[in-house]
């Protein structure tokens, strides 16, 4: 009846006395079982190592790592290697796991895998660049054969992590070779493009427009001078063919007194000509001035200018000294004149190529940006590849000299003392928490079943009514037709149904 209202510490006590072996007896009896159970359960053995993540021992401001990736993503994709059928297998083989279960290879190789386990150390120092290192344990139904498989795995990892960065160096190294020939290539391109423009637009590139202008101007000028000076020397020689036009018609018949006196004239306009752009001892200047003394001489003594007149044509009509003179000065002109002319054209012509460049200028200059600008890019793209270069040839030094990141073994695997699995104590304490529970539930069943009525609370509780008068046990009463009492079991889970109080009273 206990189990069909509520129940206070003191009824809790009554069940307690009342039923306590049922709760002792598979208390006692689990707890045995469970260790004897353990004599039958195959050991297992667990081995663990510790890697130490060492970091590059020079500064990363000096040699850069060409391996960026975290050391997480790193050590999962080591694991992957490490788990992989072709890791697996030869361990397997070597070692001969799990040959007594009579599996297959791959049931095998995949009981292996899991009895593999990676656990990343933890400190209470913060790390920039990830873990400090990382736990290997391997589980094995013998000792010496857990701690060599977990020593095995723990060169493998060591080994895979050396073969990965020894791999990302030599392929980062060779790809910025690669790349960096590509580049030169490019560039030496673009620099025979240049020179061929160099070539083809020499003076006209934008930086000559100022020089252009200014050699142009410095061109005009000489011009201008030039034909000053032809203007010149056309004039002196308009002025000598008339003079030697004059002594050339000139004889002492015809020869008078004004007409010496208009060649006089003549003369002294020449004289003061070229007095006024020549010294005294030009040439020139020279030749006129005796040519006036000569003349001033004739129209003195008019006898001899007869004479010295009638004097070639007795001689057979040689021209006189001076007629020779003009002569010589109008051919000299004529060279002068010519060379002018000639240096006038060249001056001309380079005229004509220096406007030509001017005007050629915005167009070369186009042509010139884009050629710059590819340059500087093919440029710039060579030396930051020369750069990235060096610094992948340093960083695979380091990594041969065991300078940069580098996995090293802190505790090498240990041989288990003790298996892991299973553990007699936790049994027997998992056998006597299963006892406990077992029989406290068949308590509580049996107490919920239990429909006697023992205490005055009993009779309440089942017929709402109150309790006259209690009379104490005395023992049992002897009949005469005593009943067979049913065995204990039966009585154990036997339904009471309620007594009649009357009827307790008077048995």
């Amino acid at each position: 009846m206990l189990g069909h209202r509520p129940l206070n510490a003191e009824d809790y006590f009554t069940i307690l006395k009342r039923r306590w072996w049922i709760i002792g007896f598979p208390a006692i009896v689990l707890p045995v079982l469970a260790v004897a159970a353990t004599l039958y359960i195959p050991a297992k053995y667990v081995s663990q190592s510790s890697v130490q993540i060492g970091q590059q021992k020079v500064s990363n401001d000096l040699v850069k790592s060409v391996i960026t990736e975290d050391i997480n993503s790193r050590l999962a994709s080591i694991n992957q290697q490490i788990e992989s059928r072709s890791s697996i297998l030869p361990i397997v083989e070597k070692f001969n796991l799990y040959a007594d279960q009579k599996l297959t290879m791959d049931d095998r190789i995949a009981l292996a895998r899991k009895n593999i386990d990676i656990q990343a150390l933890g400190t209470g120092f913060a790390r920039t660049n990830g873990i400090p290192g990382f736990t290997i344990a391997f589980t094995a139904s013998e000792a010496h054969t857990a701690q060599q498989v977990c020593a095995e795995i723990t060169s493998l990892f060591i080994a895979a992590n050396l073969t990965d960065q020894t791999d990302a160096t030599a392929g980062s190294t060779d790809f910025i070779k690669e790349q960096l020939n590509n580049a030169k290539t490019t560039l030496d391109d673009q620099d025979a493009k240049m020179a061929e423009f160099e070539r083809k637009y020499f003076g006209m590139r934008p930086e000559d427009e100022g020089n252009n202008i200014s050699y142009l101007n410095s061109l005009n000028t000489q011009l201008e001078a030039s034909t000053q000076a032809l203007s010149r020397k056309e004039q002196d020689k308009s002025l000598m063919e008339s003079m030697l036009a004059s002594q050339a018609t000139a004889t002492p018949a015809t020869v008078s007194p004004q007409t010496q006196e208009q060649q006089l004239q003549s003369l002294l306009a020449q004289q003061t000509n070229l007095t006024q752009r020549y010294s005294a001892n030009y040439p020139d200047v020279i030749a006129i001035n005796r040519q006036i003394a000569d003349l001033r001489a004739k129209m003195a003594h008019p006898s001899s200018v007869q004479a010295y007149a009638a004097a070639p044509a007795a001689t057979g009509g040689n021209d006189s000294v001076a007629v020779q003179d003009l002569r010589a000065r109008i051919r000299a002109n004529d060279l002068a004149i010519q060379q002018e002319r000639t240096q006038q054209a060249q001056i001309n012509k380079s005229i004509r190529d220096y406007q030509t460049r001017i005007q050629s200028t915005p167009q070369v200059e186009e042509e010139y940006k884009q050629l710059t600008r590819d340059t500087q890019t093919s440029q710039a793209l060579y030396d930051s590849l020369l750069g990235k270069l060096n610094q992948a040839q340093m960083a695979t030094d380091l990594q041969n000299r065991q300078q940069g990141e580098t996995f090293s073994v802190l505790d090498p695997a240990n041989l288990p003392d003790n298996p892991t699995f299973p553990k007699r104590r936790v049994f027997a304490s998992g056998g006597l928490a299963g006892g406990l529970a077992l029989g406290l539930l068949f308590v509580a069943l049996l107490e919920y079943r239990d429909t006697a009525l023992r205490t005055e609370r009993d009779i309440w509780a089942f017929t709402q009514l109150p309790t006259l008068a209690v009379i104490a046990w005395s023992g049992d009463v002897a009949l005469a037709s005593k009943p067979t009492k049913p065995s204990r079991l039966k009585r154990l889970f036997r339904r009471n149904h309620p007594k009649d109080p009357l009827a307790a009273a008077q048995g």
